[in-house]
């Protein structure tokens, strides 16, 4: 990767440069090492994201130990052990590190982790377990055929079935497992007709009529918060409809490092949503992540395809698009029944969006609302709080959020990243789910 020339005194933001991954350069083990090495020296000789993650700290202990207590001494083996623990939340990159681009040594230390990762799959592959946890598309649609479904919901309910789990695929026995439904949300929502979508108002920016990119976890493992999604959009006079079809939006295949599978999904889910905006909709996903991957990551995959530019500029987070509906005068605020006190973690995959804090402000419009904003990584990742080597460390990263919901005492807590709200739950135990943010919405029109 080229660096920029040097901006001495620039106040300009944080910028990302395209992945070149379509370049023989990006997988080769040399010039990886050597990048490694660069970006690891800055990164010792900073430490200010040594809080963030465990990335850092098995970065800062291998320096600290070797024989000459810099990043020359660190054998390039254990690179992997920093790898390893990245699992590209970004939050490093957007609040953290003052040395990324436009600044001359352009350090973008999530990406440089996923050209690793990438190379490290390229030369190995991904264990059995991995290749499991990240086909979430292919896991979905059997562990939700009927019948199946119930001995699998059952199974990651039982501790000695999840005792033989942890032995034979190395999956925690006590991390959070998401339930599987029948009907999956598209079953449900087959049938969906959309509100007449006659003297629709649009703004700037939205085209008033939104189409649902379920994505995977939306359709198999929460199809209720999409389903409240929707409640709440067509409340508002949206009218809501499908994605006609889809597949993983590629955020599990990109933080594996297989950037091959990433990039076929994208083609298919290319064609369908840009299907819908030449029809004249708005795309919604209910999911932080998928947002971010057609909002930043796959552009910078394929920065010359105009379609996915096109996506970037009209796929939305949901409370994003109520604030900019909101913003028009829009939203409609006659609310039945406050929520009291929440808990409300923002999602790091929400917050590297940079569109504000619009999920605490539409809640707060609701009478007798308290939001108290938690803005630290809840360190599950998908995939990192179930595997068995790395689930200690996610619980360690997310004992602080435990301790703060603990001391607000909240009538609800919960995160815009449902996979983040389960971390929580893991860590609070008991029996009190978390609420997704859209859901207490819901709650407080009285749907």
């Amino acid at each position: 990767m080229t660096s920029l020339p040097p901006r001495e005194g620039s106040l300009d933001a944080p910028i990302r440069h395209p992945i070149d991954w379509q370049n023989p350069a990006f997988f080769d083990e040399q010039q990886l090492n050597e990048e490694l090495e660069r970006v690891f020296d800055i990164c010792h000789g900073c430490r200010r994201c040594v809080s963030l993650c465990q990335a850092f700290p098995t970065l800062f202990d291998l320096v600290d130990e070797s024989s000459t207590m810099e990043v020359d001494g660190v054998d390039k083996a254990d690179y992997k052990n920093v790898v390893e623990h990245c699992y590209l939340c970004d939050l490093c990159y957007m609040t953290k590190c003052p040395y990324v681009p436009p600044h001359e040594w352009n350090v973008d230390f999530p990406h440089l982790m996923l050209r690793a990762k990438a190379v490290r799959f390229k030369q190995s592959g991904a264990r059995f377990r991995d290749r499991l946890l990240t086909n979430t598309d292919q896991v979905g649609r059997l562990a939700s055929l009927p019948v199946v479904v119930n001995a699998v919901n059952a199974a990651n309910r039982s501790a000695p079935l999840r005792g033989v789990l942890e032995k034979t695929l190395k999956i925690h026995a006590k991390a959070k497992l998401p339930p599987y439904h029948n009907p999956t949300l598209r079953q449900q929502l087959r049938n969906h007709e959309p509100s007449t979508t006659e003297d629709i108002e649009t703004t700037d920016r939205t085209q008033g009529k939104v189409a649902l990119f379920a994505t995977c976890y939306g359709n198999y493992n929460a199809p209720d918060l999409a389903l409240d999604l929707v409640r709440v959009f067509e409340h508002n006079h949206i009218p809501m409809t499908l994605v006609r079809t889809e597949q993983c939006c590629g955020m599990p295949k990109f933080e594996l490092g297989d950037l091959d599978a990433v990039a076929r999904a994208s083609e298919h889910n290319r064609a369908s949503l840009i299907e819908m905006i030449d029809a004249g909709w708005d795309i919604v996903a209910p999911v932080p992540s998928c947002v971010l991957m057609f909002k930043q990551e796959l552009p910078l995959m394929f920065p010359n395809n105009a379609d996915l530019q096109r996506i970037r500029k009209r796929i939305f987070d949901p409370f994003e698009y109520l604030y900019l509906r909101h913003r028009a005068g829009l939203l409609n605020i006659k609310f039945k029944h406050p929520l009291g006190t929440v808990a409300y973690h923002a999602a790091c995959h929400q917050r590297v969006q940079n569109f504000g804090s619009r999920t605490k402000q539409i809640l707060e419009l609701v009478p007798e609302t308290k939001l108290v904003t938690i803005e630290r990584c809840s360190g599950h990742d998908g995939t990192y709080a179930v595997k068995l080597e790395t689930h200690n460390a996610s619980m360690k990263i997310v004992r602080p959020i435990v301790k703060r919901i603990l001391a607000i005492a909240p009538d609800h807590y919960g995160s815009d990243c449902p996979i983040a709200a389960t971390q929580l739950w893991n860590g609070l135990g008991g029996d009190t789910p978390p609420r997704h943010p859209i859901s207490l919405l819901r709650i407080a029109y009285g749907l």
